[in-house]
């Protein structure tokens, strides 16, 4: 067989690892997971849920993507909707970083972080430590409201300071054309960009019809 071909062929088939981030909490990280864990054909993983047990971001990919979905069980659950630090602290636990480890799966895996990259995990570790230790590429999730391009901003520079590869920004929503090309004149030319339209209902028919729609992600 041609090297050249048994060589793409590797390429095709290498599992694909990535980290979904957002700029702030509720700018939509959850249906972007769903949508890119639907594309990729990929297993999902929450490692820490803080709040909303009986519908949690694991249960929403179940009902967005399908059953079939492999969704691994997160590594911390909590009651208390807030921070994971103090949703930790409210029942008497601290978040350990070194009780983070990716799943064990042959199949791409799609990892949801929790709020932002700033978002504290205990009283000296962030989601971008998590990030830094788990060491996988990094989807950037942007949504258009007032500031954010400089939350956008200050987001990329973190990422660059921890050296974590910003693999893809996703645009999720409608952004005027001025607050595009700020955000997107400050890329590094390896990261893609994916625009995801808006939802107004999220079905596991919306999220199909948004994955048929979007062009081909490398």
């Amino acid at each position: 067989m041609d090297t050249q071909k048994v060589k793409l062929e590797a390429k095709n088939t290498e599992q694909k690892l990535l980290f979904v981030t957002g700029i702030g909490t509720e700018v939509g990280k959850t249906v972007c997971s769903a949508v890119l864990t639907k594309y990729f054909n990929a297993d999902y993983w929450k490692p820490v849920q803080s709040g909303d047990l009986d519908f949690s971001d694991t249960a929403k990919i179940k009902n967005w993507v399908g059953e079939h979905t492999i969704c691994h069980p997160e590594t911390y659950r909590f009651q208390l909707a807030a921070s994971p630090h103090q949703s930790a602290k409210e029942e008497g636990i601290t978040i350990d970083l070194n009780e983070f480890k990716l799943p064990e799966t042959q199949n791409n895996l799609l990892v949801e972080g929790a709020g932002g990259l700033m978002v504290p995990l205990n009283d000296k570790d962030f989601i971008i430590d998590l990030i830094e230790k788990l060491n996988i590429p990094v989807a950037l999730v942007v949504r258009n409201y007032l500031g954010c391009i400089n939350h956008t901003l200050l987001s990329i520079l973190a990422l660059q300071q921890k050296k974590s590869k910003l693999k893809y920004l996703i645009l999720n929503g409608d952004f005027p054309q001025d607050t595009e090309r700020a955000i997107c004149n400050h890329i590094q030319p390896e990261t893609k960009i994916i625009r995801i339209p808006d939802l107004e209902n999220i079905t596991k028919e919306s999220i199909e019809s948004i994955v048929q729609q979007l062009e081909k992600i490398e």
